[in-house]
């Protein structure tokens, strides 16, 4: 069975000022299994609003909390802030956390119960399995999360429900041992086309649930971040990059 004493919680954030303290909130209360602490890395990708000051007088209020604060001088996109996070992880195993509030963070532990079994090296949150609670939203973008996660299945032949997910946890050393080089969204199909290549990996899939936000209440991803998934799952299919 694998021993992990530490997690680390890579949370990318860019003009999330008015909901940064209600997710960190979240992941300081969720209690992990086996008493496993919590290293939380939240890099600013150079936001517009305050999300530095709201993060900074976060820290000053919870000084027991294992906080790493980075901040971007430019922006750069989702894609580069997980870099930097992933970078500077020292936990034995890393998740990814959004800083919205898409996703649950009571569920670290769902994801990590086939890790602590013994079974899985990586584990991604399905939105699309299981009977959690999802928010109803969007048809054509489930559709268009539906056909990407196919298109990537083709390459990899992994038989994945949701690649899309923002939760996917992966062993420390095999995500810091890839070279990941997109800097957006594409980011995703990147790191789950590379991932399937290591040699005798366990990839598991465990249903989540989720609170989807519209575009009015802040969500960023558009058309055009889908276009440049449909690239980036053929370029890193065909393993040109």
């Amino acid at each position: 069975m694998p021993i992990i004493s530490k997690l680390s919680i890579i949370i990318p954030a860019y003009n999330e000022e008015r909901t940064i303290h209600l997710i960190l909130d979240k992941v300081r209360d969720v209690q992990l299994t086996g008493d496993i602490s919590k290293e939380l890395i939240i890099v600013n990708d150079c936001s517009s609003d305050d999300t530095e000051g709201a993060i900074q007088r976060y820290r000053q209020s919870n000084p027991e909390l294992n906080i790493q604060y980075h901040a971007h001088p430019v922006n750069q996109g989702k894609g580069a802030a997980l870099h930097t996070g992933i970078s500077k992880a020292t936990g034995e195993y890393l998740i990814i956390q959004d800083a919205d509030l898409e996703y649950d963070p009571e569920e670290y532990n769902d994801l990590l119960k086939p890790v602590l079994s013994g079974f899985a090296d990586v584990v991604y949150g399905s939105r699309f399995q299981g009977s959690k609670p999802h928010r109803i939203l969007f048809f054509w973008h489930t559709l268009g999360n539906k056909f990407l996660t196919m298109l990537s299945n083709m390459f990899t032949n992994l038989n994945l429900t949701d690649m899309e997910t923002c939760y996917k946890l992966f062993r420390t050393d095999l995500i810091q041992g890839l070279n990941l080089t997109e800097k957006r969204f594409g980011f995703e199909p990147e790191v789950t086309a590379k991932i399937s290549r290591i040699k005798d990996v366990r990839i598991y899939e465990v249903g989540i649930s989720y609170y989807g936000r519209t575009y009015e209440e802040g969500k960023k991803i558009g058309w055009r971040d889908g276009v440049r998934a449909i690239y980036c799952i053929v370029k890193f299919g065909l393993r040109l990059g």
